[in-house]
């Protein structure tokens, strides 16, 4: 059986500043989506994107996903806590990030982005949804090292089972590894080979949809459920499954009704 390290939240500090794990893995999902972002443009070079159109959508993105993503966690997870402690809500490096308002945040820059380019709303978001789940791996994996959103209970002979001191001594599953292999890497391996050919203009979103919303639903069967806005548990699913669930179904539409190849 393991034990969660109990690593130091903050991985440099020069002087007064410091510089926390869970920011550094936000700089790694950056990095990635522009190294990404690049070669998916050699590769399909009639999509009309460049190292500069990317640059952009990053900028974009960033905010998108900072803001949605501290606001989601806000309103949908934590509001009575944030609510009492209204400047912890600007305290990002600390972690609590909400992908599901990341999300949001995400489509209203895309939108934004789309409409000051001239660009259709879903070829941006077919371009980016590839580029998207290594970012996601490395947000959990940050989530290891904060020692956040840890697993459920299970049974001490599974070799994987990690004891988080912090939380208790029973033994738990280590989810975050979970999500960061789910929703992270077989993601990114799905959507990266699913983009590589042209396929019908909002295709490529809607597997995006279908793949993290299904993934995050089976995910969060191991890992122990946040209140939310739906209580821990609502119908003996969790809130993160209840936002889950018009993910896929809106994924479902849009691939039934797919129109030329792009």
């Amino acid at each position: 059986m393991l034990t969660h390290p109990q690593f130091n939240p903050v991985a440099l500090s020069l002087g007064p500043i410091s510089i926390h794990w869970y920011g550094l893995m936000y700089l790694v999902a950056f990095v990635l989506f522009v190294m990404l972002g690049r070669l998916h443009a050699r590769r399909r070079p009639e999509l009309g994107w460049d190292a500069g159109k990317i640059d952009d959508l990053l900028l974009y993105g960033m905010l998108g996903v900072v803001i949605g993503g501290r606001l989601g966690e806000v309103v949908f997870f934590q509001l009575p806590y944030y609510l009492s402690n209204p400047l912890e809500i600007i305290a990002i490096w600390k972690g609590g990030m909400s992908f599901h308002g990341g999300f949001l945040g995400v489509l209203v820059a895309m939108a934004l982005y789309a409409r000051r380019q001239g660009r259709s709303f879903w070829e941006v978001t077919d371009f980016i949804a590839p580029l998207v789940p290594t970012g996601l791996a490395a947000g959990r994996i940050g989530n290891f090292i904060n020692g956040e959103l840890w697993g459920r209970p299970v049974a001490s002979d599974i070799p994987w089972a990690m004891i988080f001191p912090f939380v208790d001594q029973i033994p738990r599953h280590p989810s975050q590894f979970y999500q960061a292999a789910g929703e992270g890497l077989l993601l990114f391996a799905l959507l990266w080979w699913y983009a590589a050919r042209p396929r019908p203009l909002k295709a490529v979103s809607a597997v995006f949809l279908v793949g993290y919303g299904s993934l995050r639903f089976v995910a969060e069967f191991f890992r122990t459920p946040d209140p939310g806005i739906f209580g821990t548990l609502s119908l003996g699913l969790s809130t993160a499954q209840w936002l889950c669930v018009p993910m896929v179904g809106l994924g479902i539409m849009l691939l039934v009704m797919q129109p030329g190849k792009r």
